[in-house]
């Protein structure tokens, strides 16, 4: 939609038609979401007693439930994820940032054509994002934590990093952009098996390790948006993909290493 808009709007009515939709779902978010699932109309009370049966004891004071930095810092599980979503998200941000350039600059896509293309990756992540949810609560339900979070995350980044890498070997351009598609959505396959994990080995500091995890995360973002033309001016841009390559080659192996049933415990107290 954006680069119909650009094609025959100009980029003025596409920056305002971004901001609208930004607008939109601020406002839809503010009248929808609560901070506690009892306050939500369409919660049930079965739902909500579902809920709260998976909850940690309440009853405990807050300094008992939540985990010194020093605590979360010193764990190696933390540090590991932390390590693999700076990965994950270095690939990632290639798609969102620079996947539209190397169709339009070195495949030689047109405008239309580069934005639909580089659309498919979108749609791959769009999808496998909700799918590999349910395969890792599926795998989960049956083999346990280790299987259904980390070794499914770890095959499905191996999987990306395979198309990845092969996908600039592609003659086609728009074949090439489907094989480098399917990376993007394979890359997904393995997201909520992180926000899964970081919630698994937090307990009730749960938002303190996703949130450590998330800046890991973003440190990957940052770097990729200045590595990238940088490795592809000197190296070319095959070789931008196949560090992205050896980054998800990574991410999979840290997987191996994670261990999901040891969740975070404060040292005792003198009192306890």
């Amino acid at each position: 939609m954006i680069a119909y808009i650009i094609y025959y709007y100009g980029w003025r009515l596409s920056l305002w038609t971004c901001a609208f939709i930004g607008l939109l779902i601020g406002v839809l978010w503010f009248l929808m979401a609560r901070d506690e699932p009892e306050h939500h109309p369409w919660v049930s009370p079965a739902e909500v007693s579902l809920i709260s049966s998976g909850l940690p004891d309440a009853t405990k004071s807050a300094e008992s439930q939540l985990m010194p930095w020093r605590t979360i810092l010193g764990c190696k599980d933390v540090w590991v994820v932390t390590a693999s979503y700076f990965g994950f998200v270095y690939v990632a941000y290639i798609f969102f940032t620079w996947f539209y350039t190397y169709l339009n600059m070195v495949r030689g896509l047109n405008l239309k054509a580069s934005a639909g293309y580089a659309m498919l990756s979108f749609a791959a992540i769009a999808i496998c994002s909700s799918l590999g949810g349910l395969i890792s609560d599926g795998l989960t339900l049956k083999y346990g934590k280790r299987i259904g979070r980390c070794y499914s995350a770890s095959a499905a980044t191996l999987v990306a990093a395979v198309f990845v890498g092969l996908g600039t070997h592609v003659g086609d351009a728009r074949l090439a952009s489907v094989v480098l598609a399917g990376g993007a959505g394979a890359l997904c396959l393995a997201q909520s098996a992180f926000w899964s994990v970081s919630s698994d080995i937090g307990g009730r500091s749960a938002g303190s390790v996703s949130g450590l995890m998330n800046m890991g995360g973003q440190f990957g973002g940052a770097t990729t948006a200045s590595l990238t033309p940088f490795v592809a001016e000197h190296f070319g841009w095959d070789m931008s993909f196949w560090v992205a390559a050896g980054l998800c080659f990574l991410s999979a192996v840290a997987w191996l290493m994670v261990n999901p049933n040891q969740q975070l415990k404060a040292a005792p107290t003198q009192d306890g």
